[in-house]
């Protein structure tokens, strides 16, 4: 029996969600049907070694310029000739232009696109760029129903061109008791403070808001809670976080980790999970989060607020605040039943609706009807 063989066509192979969920999809596809490879235009860092155990090529193309880059299109197309694919996934806009162009200037039989950002702020232009890749590709796969509500009513995508796959997230493994304490004394935490934690790449504060939560430890210490701020993740814009803390004079209290290829231990020491951003498409680290069953403390943007159900899961923040922030993680401080509760019922969703199972089975059935239909 012939393989599948299918060319996941992204940008860059680096540290994101995106990557993850390819690495997912790598592991867990049933190799005796599938044959997967990555083509990007940068790769670095620990996944590609990720991707080489499981014996999953990895081709980087370089940069793409503009859409209209005929170099790195000619690139893509003579290793879509060489692999011949059944099928091309792209995500990520620069992955959703390869895969679609090329895709179909190849005659590759399904191409399949996947919208993995929250395009608030997308120019018109480039609404009118992913609608007509849209009409090049079978599907169009939304990683949540906030982009979803983008693709059909911004893009005027039909329900039959359209399809829902919920971002999955690795099945996490748990600290013992001892590999606690040892992470909290290397990290300087004592048992006693309450850890807040946030997790994502520091590239962009003006979408993360990682600034405020360093405002908010200075708040919440200032009304006597014992507490540290966790910030799991490594970027350009570490320096201006350390200056921050460092202005605030909470520079004991902030806890900057770096990059870490794996998060999930970190999540283990926590108390609370935070995420304050101004967009988000789904939010993976709030289902590893919820998985680690952490109550969640968030703002009421994209995807978000379809994962966490407001005084369900956490607390969903509608009027930002910082005050008002700072006063509803207070009284969560002083309400562990609720914390707990919260935690539990977050990880029974997170772990029926958001699982690497849920969404790696879903992506295969998808494949495989597609497949089936083409005769």
């Amino acid at each position: 029996m012939e393989l599948i063989r299918v060319l996941h066509i992204v940008e860059t192979i680096g540290s994101g969600g995106v990557e993850r969920r390819k690495l997912l999809l790598c592991k867990n596809l049933d190799s005796s049907r599938f044959e997967q490879k990555i083509l990007c235009t940068n790769a670095y860092g620990d996944f590609i070694k990720a991707f080489e155990t499981l014996g999953i090529e990895v081709v980087a193309v370089g940069k793409m310029s503009s859409p209209l880059d005929v170099k790195c299109h000619i690139k893509v197309q003579n290793f879509i000739k060489k692999f011949k694919p059944h099928i091309v996934h792209g995500a990520v806009f620069e992955g959703v232009t390869l895969a679609a162009i090329n895709g179909f200037l190849c005659r590759v039989p399904l191409i399949l696109i996947e919208e993995t950002s929250a395009p608030i702020h997308r120019s018109w232009k480039a609404n009118l760029l992913m609608r007509f890749y849209a009409t090049l590709s079978k599907k169009v796969i939304a990683v949540s129903p906030a982009t979803l509500d983008y693709l059909q009513k911004t893009l005027r995508l039909s329900n039959k061109k359209t399809v829902l796959i919920n971002n999955g997230v690795s099945t996490p493994t748990f600290l013992t008791k001892e590999e606690k304490e040892k992470l909290r004394l290397d990290l300087h935490i004592k048992d006693h403070e309450f850890v807040i934690g946030s997790v994502g790449r520091l590239h962009d504060n003006h979408v993360k808001r990682f600034s405020d939560g360093i405002r908010l430890t200075a708040m919440l210490l200032s009304k006597g809670l014992p507490m540290k701020f966790l910030l799991v993740g490594g970027g350009r814009q570490l320096p201006y976080y350390k200056q921050l803390a460092k202005e605030l004079q909470v520079e004991d209290a902030i806890v900057f980790t770096d990059y870490q290829n794996n998060v999930q231990p970190f999540y283990e020491i926590m108390d609370l999970f935070i995420l304050l951003s101004t967009t988000e498409s789904f939010g993976l680290v709030l289902a590893e989060a919820m998985l680690h069953k952490l109550p969640i403390v968030a703002t009421n943007v994209g995807g978000i607020p379809y994962i966490v159900e407001h005084e369900v899961h956490g607390l969903i923040i509608y009027d930002y605040n910082l005050e008002s922030i700072s006063n509803k993680i207070e009284t969560l401080y002083f309400d562990k039943f609720q914390r707990k509760l919260m935690g539990e019922t977050g990880y029974v969703k997170a772990s029926t609706k958001y699982s690497e199972h849920s969404y790696c089975q879903s992506v295969e059935e998808l494949y495989l009807s597609l497949m089936k239909n083409l005769g």
